[in-house]
């Protein structure tokens, strides 16, 4: 049985349905039966006279009400619970009797609570925030905010880090709402900072010559080697002197007289052009598919007729001087 058939049964009363008759058996009907209680207030001349009477005596009504034509159950009430009529009712009535008990037990142990001094009692209507509404003390407001903090305080170390968000890695969202895998982000734009530096180095060593290039080369196989050499190298070393010996000078007057024949090839090991060319700044051959035409501007012409003039001009000096 379930609880809403339990109250149908003990504490609720069905009032059963009118029956429709014809007007010639109603009228017939109503001389049959008993009087009706009335519960409203009488609409004819008696209810002066039924108000001035004494409540507890007898109560007369006109038996041509509309009230009393449609009753056809008895309008007198039940007042208390109706005895048990069974074990499993008496159980019922006992909980609902033990959970009345409880709520007036615990109703009046709130009202006889001492109230903190500032506070508020929580009948006093509130705002969306949780803050009280109305005229307030200042005290009254410093009492609700405390409240308010140590609740919340109480409530986050009740429910941990994991609703609280303390620890937890935060969540990047992008313009659509779709999450943002950080790590993956981070990884991508490593890469494309690398694909930019590598693209950058690759650009600068494009712009540099051949020559540079192998230059920086034997540096770095001189700087491996000298990891194994001795710390004083003195006149007897065979690979210093060596080097002195191959090493190039333009002013050197026995150059002519080296037997060491030139490969012809330059660093980089292309073929170098063999036979004379105009001087330049930086001492570089042309290669040995030069057709010998100078296709320059004269500017290597006219910077070395400007050293030699000077250089001419200062001999002169220096002479005058001398046969003075």
């Amino acid at each position: 049985m379930t609880l809403a058939d339990y109250l149908a049964k003990n504490y609720l009363t069905a009032d059963p349905q009118p029956e429709k008759k014809s007007k010639k058996r109603k009228r017939k009907h109503q001389a049959d039966e008993g009087l009706v209680v009335d519960d409203d207030a009488a609409l004819d001349w008696n209810a002066s006279r039924l108000h001035d009477r004494d409540e507890d005596g007898p109560v007369t009504v006109s038996a041509g009400s509309a009230d009393f034509r449609r009753s056809k159950a008895s309008g007198w009430k039940t007042i208390g619970a109706p005895a048990p009529s069974s074990a499993e009712q008496a159980a019922a009535d006992a909980i609902i009797a033990s959970a009345t008990a409880e709520n007036a037990a615990r109703d009046a142990a709130e009202d006889e609570a001492p109230a903190l001094v500032g506070d508020l009692p929580d009948e006093v209507a509130k705002m969306e925030s949780g803050a009280h509404a109305g005229l307030q003390s200042a005290e009254q407001v410093t009492a609700a905010l405390r409240k308010r903090q140590a609740e919340e305080r109480a409530r986050f170390e009740r429910e941990g880090d994991a609703t609280s968000g303390r620890g937890q890695e935060t969540i990047y969202r992008d313009a659509s709402g779709r999450i943002i895998n950080v790590a993956m982000k981070r990884a991508e734009a490593r890469r494309k900072a690398e694909e930019e530096a590598a693209k950058k180095a690759a650009a600068e060593e494009a712009q540099k010559g051949a020559v540079q290039r192998a230059q920086r080369d034997a540096r770095k196989q001189e700087l491996e080697e000298a990891k194994y050499m001795t710390f004083a190298r003195s006149a007897d070393d065979v690979d210093l002197n060596q080097e002195l010996r191959e090493r190039e000078r333009w002013d050197d007057p026995a150059a002519r007289f080296l037997t060491r024949k030139k490969t012809g090839k330059s660093v980089t090991g292309r073929p170098l052009y063999q036979a004379a060319f105009p001087p330049n700044r930086y001492g570089i051959r042309p290669g040995h598919r030069w057709d010998g035409v100078d296709r320059g501007n004269g500017f290597e012409r006219d910077y070395f007729a400007a050293q030699n003039r000077r250089r001419n001009h200062r001999e002169l000096e220096y002479a005058w001087q001398l046969d003075e």
